[in-house]
């Protein structure tokens, strides 16, 4: 039969785990990039070149809740909640009364209801600081407060559910973001 050669039974897992390995870090990567990092860039943007400090809008899939945002140097303050006064907050948001909005939903909204955000970047929610002492993004909502600073076992919970309530505020939190960017596009 010639030349032909076997491989022995130790190359294989020689062979796969490099293979298994580079098709998994690529995986991993991909889930660390939070959904709201690209609209918080295309916000951040919109309101640099508009010089806007604050912005608001109205929640697209309910009449009676608003989101609005503050933003300052290497920080965006968002807040979303059903408002007691849906007339009130849309009129001061016709006028293009954004910080009051803001404001708002801070003292006079339906708190069970109300998520408040710190994004220390801005560059989206992320589920843990870049560095083990770094600053730590956080989402509150009513009145239970999380901080995505990485130790779940402080929070009294395991990292599967730190993991499923931090994919969660980010989902939430990049709603409220494109609610944002269509507010600053639409007021041109």
């Amino acid at each position: 039969m010639g030349d032909m050669k076997f491989l022995s039974p130790l190359s294989l897992p020689t062979i796969l785990v490099p293979v298994l390995l580079a098709t998994a870090v690529p995986s991993v990567a991909v889930a660390q990039e939070p959904q709201s990092a690209a609209p918080v860039k295309e916000l951040a943007q919109l309101l640099a070149s508009k010089k806007l400090a604050s912005i608001a809008a109205r929640m697209p899939d309910n009449r009676e809740e608003f989101v609005g945002a503050l933003s300052f140097p290497g920080q965006l303050i968002v807040v979303w909640a059903r408002t007691t006064a849906p007339a009130v907050v849309n009129e001061k948001l016709i006028r293009k009364d954004y910080r009051e909005v803001y404001m708002d939903l801070n003292a006079a909204s339906v708190i069970e209801t109300r998520h408040f955000v710190t994004d220390l970047g801005p560059d989206g929610l992320k589920s843990r600081p870049a560095t083990k002492q770094g600053p730590s993004d956080s989402h509150d909502l009513g009145a239970k407060s999380m901080r995505f600073d990485g130790n779940w076992r402080e929070d009294k919970m395991s990292e599967a559910d730190y993991m499923k309530a931090y994919a969660e505020a980010d989902a939430a939190y990049a709603k409220a973001i494109q609610a944002l960017i269509d507010e600053v596009k639409k007021a041109g």
